[in-house]
């Protein structure tokens, strides 16, 4: 027999009771194109044929692609059945109606955010993962296991823990309990720009139990938001310098000599300068991201709040909050 990789998350689910429960609580039509990472020898995988369209297999390990492929062969499954091979993290995914799997356990977060951000929408993704994650992914504000990744899923998904799984349903078995967890992302997607709000949530999450108005003195945070705001600034007509009026000034006076008998008359003239201050709103230089940022948690009564207790409008309003302040987080 295939001496199974476990440092590659290869634990194969070989109680064919949990195997009918994934698949019932799946609630597969026959008109589906299903998408299945690491499906090891088949045994979810066989299933799932009888009952669908199609199963798009995505297998790293070469061996175990010929395992499965010999399994369908000769039968009536085989036609069904399409076998990606290689690394589905690195892969674009293909269409699917929706996901079910037995994930290698070290690839779930990176997994489950590639398919949240995929495009068309899938009708839904039953998961197995390891407890705890599975647990972190439907944790509420104020919980001990609520963190960025329970707040970012419950962003673009519900999120429901179908059951648990033991051990010993394995082969061989893992070092750890495990968890089906039904993902149905939200369509439509909420209108936020989801790298804005991811790094204001990785951002307050470093530290979930400091408030916020610690969280963001971190000298890191302050260059980061620093360095964004004078971006912010200089695409949308502020900029920290009168370099950019004179530029502008000799161009209209290039364009308008009628208005002026020369360019260094026009420099001059404070009144044609106002004319382009109206548009134009300088940085002062002693300028102060650190106070800006503070100023903005005060305002939005957020100041003294901290992460591990904030739900998915508190950030929606702060992301707000700093966004119509010209601070912005990617």
């Amino acid at each position: 027999g295939i001496l199974f990789n476990t440092g590659a998350g290869q634990h194969i689910l070989k109680n064919p009771l949990i195997v009918n429960s994934i698949i019932d609580k799946a609630a597969l039509r026959r008109t589906d194109v299903i998408l299945e990472v690491g499906p090891g020898t088949g045994n979810l995988t066989v299933k799932m044929l009888e009952k669908v369209k199609k199963v798009i297999a995505c297998e790293i390990d070469p061996r175990l692609v010929g395992e499965l492929q010999k399994r369908v062969q000769g039968t009536c499954l085989a036609n069904k059945l399409e076998i990606k091979v290689g690394d589905i993290l690195k892969t674009d995914l293909p269409f699917f109606d929706a996901c079910v799997a037995n994930l290698p356990y070290q690839i779930s977060s990176p997994f489950v955010f590639k398919l949240l951000l995929h495009r068309p929408f899938f009708r839904c993704a039953i998961l197995m993962f390891q407890r705890e994650f599975a647990l972190r992914l439907v944790a509420k504000p104020g919980t001990k296991l609520y963190c960025r990744l329970s707040i970012n899923t419950q962003l673009l998904a519900r999120v429901d823990h179908l059951m648990k799984v033991g051990k010993n349903n394995f082969r061989p078995p893992p070092k750890v309990e495990s968890s089906v967890v039904r993902i149905e992302p939200k369509n439509p997607p909420p209108p936020i720009n989801f790298q804005e709000w991811d790094g204001l949530v990785r951002i307050a999450f470093v530290r979930k139990n400091k408030t916020l108005s610690a969280a963001f003195k971190s000298s890191a945070v302050e260059q980061l938001l620093d360095h964004n705001y004078r971006i912010h600034c200089s695409l949308h007509n502020t900029v920290g310098s009168l370099s950019i009026y004179y530029i502008l000034l000799s161009v209209y006076c290039d364009l308008h000599t009628d208005f002026c008998e020369s360019k260094k008359s026009t420099l001059k003239n404070l009144k044609c300068l106002k004319f382009f201050q109206k548009s134009y709103k300088e940085i002062p230089e002693n300028f102060k991201i650190a106070e800006k940022i503070q100023t903005v948690l005060k305002d939005t009564g957020y100041s003294e709040k901290r992460a591990r207790s904030m739900d998915i409008d508190d950030f929606i309003r702060l992301l707000h909050g700093f966004n119509s302040e010209g601070i912005h987080f990617s």
